[in-house]
């Protein structure tokens, strides 16, 4: 259901019960530098005509570009799928954006739903600049063309078509297809919009 793509930041608010002070300080810096993981010199958050914020080029990028880490919280499938669920639920009420989660691996996934997780902003598009790789299992956005200067950064979420009609498309592109669905799922929306209407 997450997203898609080719360490826990600490317990409870102000620590658990019992937790030494060697303790918190180790999870205080532990958070400081996965928000300083966070942050990217190509990059920024703004308000989006695609959806909410999005995350714009605050200076040329080449292709080829690593351009900012997706970071979060590392969950088995039966947590992410739980936390999935919870999450659509929320956003159903209160139109926030959805799920941040996203496919690590057969057995992990990353939950980037964390307020200076910069790359869980970046919206979906049809016709994407960037592209999410895995590597030493961390994830990446990289840049798949040259990118302009206050061009929204954008990357194809690789859905499944499972419940294609609660994610409506708005990037806006020559090639979209009306719904948050992964490319190798187009044909076979395709056939099932073309029964709709026939």
């Amino acid at each position: 259901m997450g997203k898609s793509a080719k360490n826990r930041d600490g317990g409870k608010k102000g620590g658990q019960k019992g937790e030494s002070l060697k303790e918190k300080a180790r999870k205080r810096r532990q958070l400081e530098q996965l928000k300083e993981r966070a942050k990217s010199e190509y990059c920024e958050a703004r308000s989006s005509e695609i959806h909410g914020t999005g995350v714009y080029a605050i200076k040329d990028i080449p292709v080829g570009k690593k351009i900012i880490e997706y970071l979060g919280e590392r969950i088995d499938k039966e947590e992410s799928e739980r936390r999935a669920n919870a999450q659509m639920e929320h956003a159903e009420k209160t139109g926030d954006a959805a799920v941040y989660i996203f496919t690590l691996n057969k057995k992990w996934d990353l939950d980037g739903n964390m307020p200076w997780n910069t790359a869980r902003l970046l919206n979906h598009s049809c016709a994407p600049n960037c592209e999410a790789w895995i590597e030493d299992k961390q994830i990446f956005l990289y840049s798949l063309r040259e990118i302009a200067n206050g061009e929204e950064l954008t990357f194809d979420y690789g859905f499944d078509i499972e419940n294609y009609e609660d994610h409506p498309c708005l990037c806006g592109s020559d090639d979209c297809v009306g719904y948050i669905v992964g490319r190798d799922h187009w044909e076979e929306l395709a056939a099932r919009l073309a029964k709709k209407t026939s």
